[in-house]
């Protein structure tokens, strides 16, 4: 890979739309790219792209969907001082780097094993729904964001859906757009430690506190990210002012449709324990968090999207215990599913070779786990016998629009992967 050759790629990238679950675009790119370099390529039904040339021993791993905020897909990119970042938008590095990693490799190595992923933002899609077998021994995932550690293990998730009946009944007052828009956001996992605001939590409040009734909602943006936005409409028997971080928008006075459920809807939200719940002292970092990440209204009902993280299969269990406890109590029909295993740290040859590579450019580097989920807790899980690690340049603030990378620690990562 020559100097430059992979932010290159990555540009290249950014101009074709891969929002999570509209990937048919970078799908033909980057089979037909596989194909010119002289590669194997399989396709599945979840849209997994499977590369295989000569006789591989590593398989080099990313997804190649992104979390789309503000902007995005379409990505006007600005460099300065060394930074890549988009304008009101989220970049995509989170994976498009990994990817324009792979592709630098595949244009030099005659003997390499490649597995595009698809659609993990929303939940591991590609990974889980893949039926094929890793031929290469060792698995190098390329998701990480922090350049100076090999990663070795990762939290698990669970998904806690909670639904209410959207019924409404016909009252009079003072009619209100509110909201609190154009927080920061971020990733619920890496960043949940960091108590960014949850604008959802803001919102409810403000609302309980004054007194509304909810006629209709849209908080918060994806899964898998800290809401940013919420907006309401609401009637209010008194006049509404701006306060705090919460805006207000009159929109006159007269008869509306109320949610019969506004005040279990609020009770639900302010009474939900956001962020994290414990931590780890042995490993510094977080054990057990969860993310309040959206509620919506469809089809008759509104529902409630929460997602946990822990360490522990046991850890995975509390959460969805307790959130559903807290749901069922309001009235809530209440479901908890599986979103990805957790990945128990295991330190093998393979991960001892990757972490004395990155220690040549990073002396200080080490062997971590993240509070988030990776493609290798699935992949390991179906492959027991593979050797996994994760790597990845700097990245900061992703599934936000303050998303972005840093130019030398992606080139001094791309080094490490192709040595």
């Amino acid at each position: 890979m020559q100097k430059n050759e992979v932010m290159n790629d990555f540009k290249k990238l950014c101009e074709i739309p891969h929002c999570s679950c509209e990937t048919e675009q970078m799908r033909e790119f980057l089979a037909d790219f596989a194909r010119c370099q002289g590669f194997s390529v399989s396709v599945d039904e979840a849209g997994n792209i499977h590369a295989v040339k000569g006789e591989p021993k590593i398989c080099l791993q990313s997804h190649y969907d992104m979390v789309c905020v503000g902007a995005a897909p379409h990505l006007e990119l600005i460099e300065e001082d060394g930074i890549l970042r988009a304008k009101n938008s989220t970049l995509g590095a989170d994976d498009g780097i990994g990817v324009a990693m792979m592709m630098g490799a595949m244009r030099e190595f005659a003997n390499l094993e490649c597995l595009f992923t698809n659609d993990e933002e929303v939940g591991l899609v590609g990974a889980n729904a893949f039926k094929g077998k890793i031929l290469s021994p060792n698995l190098l995932n390329l998701d990480s964001e922090e350049d100076d550690r090999v990663t070795l293990g990762c939290a698990g998730g669970i998904n806690v859906s909670a639904k209410i009946g959207a019924q409404t009944v016909k009252k009079s007052g003072k009619i209100y757009e509110i909201g609190v828009t154009g927080l920061s956001g971020g990733h619920s996992g890496n960043e949940i430690h960091k108590n960014i605001p949850n604008a959802t939590k803001l919102l409810a409040k403000f609302l309980a506190e004054e007194g509304c009734e909810l006629i209709s909602l849209d908080f918060g943006e994806r899964s898998n990210s800290i809401p940013a936005n919420a907006v309401c409409k609401a009637l209010c028997a008194h006049e509404l002012k701006q306060r705090g971080l919460a805006w207000v928008k009159s929109l006159g006075e007269g008869e509306a449709d109320v949610l019969v459920n506004s005040g279990k809807i609020l009770a639900l939200i302010n009474s939900f324990a956001q962020g994290v719940r414990s931590y780890d002292t042995q490993l510094g970092m977080v054990n057990e968090s969860i993310n309040l990440s959206t509620v919506k209204q469809k089809e008759g009902v509104i529902e409630f999207d929460f997602f946990g993280r822990a360490m522990k299969r046991e850890g995975l269990e509390n959460l969805g215990f307790e959130t559903a406890t807290l749901a069922s109590v309001l009235g809530f029909e209440v479901k908890v599913t599986d979103r990805s295993a957790n990945w128990a740290p295991h330190v093998s040859d393979f991960a001892h070779l990757v972490l004395e590579e990155l220690q040549k450019q990073k002396p200080q580097a080490k062997f971590a786990a993240v509070h988030a989920g990776l493609e290798c807790g699935v992949l390991v899980a179906k492959q027991p016998e593979l050797q996994a690690c994760s790597i990845g340049p700097n990245i900061h603030s992703p599934h936000s629009v303050n998303e972005h990378c840093e130019i030398a620690s992606v080139e001094m990562m791309a080094e490490v992967v192709r040595n």
